[in-house]
């Protein structure tokens, strides 16, 4: 569910403005198939599943397109100027707010699915999540940490021509630097998203066992979402947060190396993500 939350951000966020309005409202089953590669929903789980991701996205459309069409609006305001890192992380806060949001909504139809599954479909999670792992082990654990900072560099430098317009040599040379000297470790990242997929094949196998009250499978739930939000003490939480930092600072750098045309750039595009964003809530 965290991931397909994340979706529904996302499309109503980033991506080419054209295709915004067709991603979002084709979510539902997107989400649906895209779910069911994990969990190989049975004839009587898969129109309920189907039923509450629409009802999911009906809530967003009405509730949180307006919000975000209110997010963007004031990085629209910002964006003409300089930023500091202390406004973009205060930007970023606002968006996981929203995420949070969604979650919470989530929580209730994510847990009557939960105590459905079956240990047959837990060990087709089991199996997906294997096939996950060995996808990221290709992608970044067994590369070079040179090939590991190009393919960083690389992403970086898609998203942030797309948002303002072609780099110069001396934005793309910023953009190297940041990436060379980032603290992130796909190790550390390996690490902690095994150990929450553990821990989520033992709350969903404790449910089979189990077979608690929806009220204490939703608290269980939520306690796990909340330790993915909020990660105890250690050395995940201290690499999310100096990440977090990271990235703030150096969105901020980035901004303000860019060119008045650039930045014009910007506002337009931001100013096309909020028309598509109207359109969708008046569409309900």
């Amino acid at each position: 569910m965290p991931r397909i939350i994340g979706a529904l951000l996302v499309a109503a966020c980033l991506g080419a403005c054209s295709a915004i309005q067709l991603a979002y409202n084709n979510l539902p089953t997107v989400s649906y198939w895209w779910l069911d590669e994990y969990l190989d929903f049975d004839g009587t789980q898969t129109p309920k599943v189907r039923d509450e991701l629409s009802r999911l996205l009906a809530w967003h459309r009405q509730n949180e397109l307006p919000r975000l069409a209110s997010l963007l609006k004031d990085a629209q305001a910002m964006a003409p100027g300089e930023v500091t890192p202390e406004q973009v992380c205060a930007m970023a806060d606002r968006i996981r707010e929203r995420l949070l949001a969604v979650t919470e909504r989530a929580e209730p139809a994510g847990t009557e699915l939960a105590l459905s599954l079956t240990e047959a479909q837990l060990q087709q999670l089991e199996r997906k999540y294997a096939k996950n792992n060995a996808q990221y082990r290709k992608d970044w654990l067994d590369r070079t940490p040179e090939q590991v900072q190009e393919k960083r560099y690389d992403q970086f430098l898609d998203r942030t021509e797309d948002f303002y317009g072609r780099l110069n040599a001396e934005q793309r040379e910023l953009l190297k630097q940041q990436v060379a000297q980032s603290v992130f470790d796909p190790k550390l990242a390996d690490a902690e998203r095994r150990k929450r997929q553990q821990e989520a094949l033992r709350l969903l196998r404790g449910f089979v066992a189990a077979r608690p009250s929806p009220s204490q499978a939703r608290a269980a739930l939520h306690d796990y979402i909340q330790r993915i939000a909020e990660p105890p003490p250690g050395p995940w939480r201290d690499q999310q947060q100096a990440l977090l930092q990271e990235g703030c600072r150096n969105t901020a750098a980035m901004h303000n190396g860019t060119s008045a045309s650039q930045r014009a750039q910007a506002v337009r595009r931001l100013q096309a993500y909020q028309d598509d964003l109207r359109e969708l809530v008046a569409a309900r």
